[in-house]
C-alpha cells in the first residue's frame, strides 16, 4: 500500500452565498474519532492503519499556497486526501498532482458542475475551479455525477472541455467509468441530497442518495491517487449529520485508495 497523507484546508474566502465550509476539516475529524462509529470501511480496511498519516489542518492566508502544501505531500510518492474547505481547493490541489501525474483522470461528485469562467467576478471561485483545471490541461478526462443546476454558460463549457456529465436527471451510475489513467475523486457534499447531508450552503433538492455515493466509490475501476471531501458547512447542519456522514464517506474513499 502507498503510503496516504490526510491534509486539512481551512479555506472558504471564495464561497459564494455563505461561508462556514472552513470550519469542516477538524470537525470532521471529531465525528470520525468520536466513538460513535468504528474505523472500519465497508470493504474491510481502517481508515487508521499503518500508512496512513494525518498532517493536521491548515491554516490559509494565501489561496495559492494550497499547491505547495499538496505537493509536499506528495514528494514521498504517496496519495493525498483533502478535507476542505470549499470547493474552490480543488484547483490548487489538482494543479500539485498534475505535476506528479502527466494523465489525470478526475471524477467530480456535485450538484454543480464548477465551470463558469469567472462566478461574480472571480474566476477562482468555488463555482469556478473545474474550468480553470480543464483550461490549463490538469486532467484529460473530466466526469461529472450528480450535476443538476446546468444553466447554458455551464452546458457550453462542459462542451468546450468535453466533460462528461452524468446528470440527477435520468442518471445511470453503471455508466460511470472505466478510468483508464491515475483517478482524482473530487467530492462536494452538495452532490448528496439535502434529506442525507443538510450541512452544506447550496441545497439542492434531487441529488445522490449516501448509498450511491458510497457504492458508486467501492465500485470505482481505477486507481484513486487523490481525493478531496469539500463543501460541508457546519453552520447549516443538523446535529451533525453531515459531519458523519463526511467521516463516513472519508472511512470509504480511504478504504478504496
Amino acid at each position: 500500500m502507498k503510503n496516504i497523507t490526510i491534509q486539512g484546508i481551512n479555506w472558504d474566502e471564495k464561497s459564494s452565498y455563505q461561508r462556514g465550509p472552513a470550519k469542516a476539516p477538524q470537525l470532521i475529524r471529531a465525528a470520525l474519532h468520536s466513538g460513535s462509529m468504528n474505523m472500519y470501511s465497508e470493504l474491510g480496511a481502517r481508515a487508521d492503519e499503518e500508512g496512513i498519516k494525518d498532517a493536521g489542518d491548515f491554516d490559509i492566508d494565501d489561496y495559492f499556497s494550497i499547491e505547495g502544501i499538496t505537493a509536499k505531500h506528495l514528494q514521498d510518492g504517496g496519495k493525498v486526501l483533502t478535507l476542505g474547505g470549499d470547493h474552490s481547493i480543488a484547483y490548487q490541489v489538482i494543479k500539485a498532482f498534475a505535476g506528479r501525474y502527466p494523465k489525470l483522470d478526475i471524477l467530480q461528485i456535485d450538484a454543480h458542475a464548477d465551470l463558469y469562467d469567472n462566478f461574480e467576478g472571480d474566476k477562482f471561485s468555488h463555482a469556478c475551479p473545474f474550468a480553470r483545471i480543464m483550461e490549463e490541461g490538469l486532467a484529460v478526462r473530466l466526469v461529472q455525477v450528480g450535476i443538476r443546476t446546468l444553466n447554458p454558460h455551464q452546458s457550453a463549457q462542459a462542451e468546450r472541455f468535453g466533460v462528461e456529465v452524468h446528470g440527477m436527471r435520468n442518471l445511470d451510475l453503471s455508466k460511470v467509468g472505466p478510468f483508464k489513467n491515475p483517478l482524482y475523486l473530487s467530492l462536494d457534499l452538495d452532490g448528496i441530497d439535502p434529506a442525507f447531508a443538510p450541512g452544506v450552503s447550496h441545497h439542492e433538492p434531487g441529488g445522490l442518495s449516501s448509498r450511491q455515493v458510497i457504492s458508486l466509490i467501492q465500485n470505482l475501476d481505477a486507481e484513486i491517487v487523490g481525493a478531496d471531501i469539500v463543501e460541508y458547512n457546519p453552520d447549516r447542519d443538523y446535529k451533525g449529520m453531515t459531519a458523519f456522514l463526511a467521516a463516513k464517506l472519508m472511512k470509504e474513499v480511504l478504504g478504496k485508495m
